[in-house]
């Protein structure tokens, strides 16, 4: 399968299924603009398996917060199902 579309077939899942927390708020990533970072972070990642991918991805990718001057790894940002939904999208996506 041509890498561009497997990043953007994983950005476009991710978009919709995995989101960050912010008090009671969701946030999904793709209206964050960060679900195709996420994706070619997940790509990169894919031979150290579903779980370890999902987690080394999340903890590469720094979210600018306030006005950019301080950042936070998204996986600060990320709850623990949505670690694990991310996992599951990509043990079920990676075995395609």
């Amino acid at each position: 399968m041509d890498s561009q579309i497997l990043i953007s077939d994983l950005e476009n899942i991710i978009s919709e299924k995995v989101f960050i927390k912010i008090e009671k708020w969701n946030l999904y990533l793709g209206d964050a603009g960060l679900a195709r970072h996420l994706a070619i972070e997940c790509v990169s990642n894919k031979d150290e398996g579903p779980l370890e991918a999902a987690k080394l991805s999340l903890q590469s990718i720094n979210v600018k917060v306030g006005d950019g001057v301080n950042s936070v790894p998204l996986i600060k940002l990320i709850t623990t199902s949505q670690i694990l939904e991310l996992e599951e999208i990509l043990e079920s996506f990676f075995d395609n």
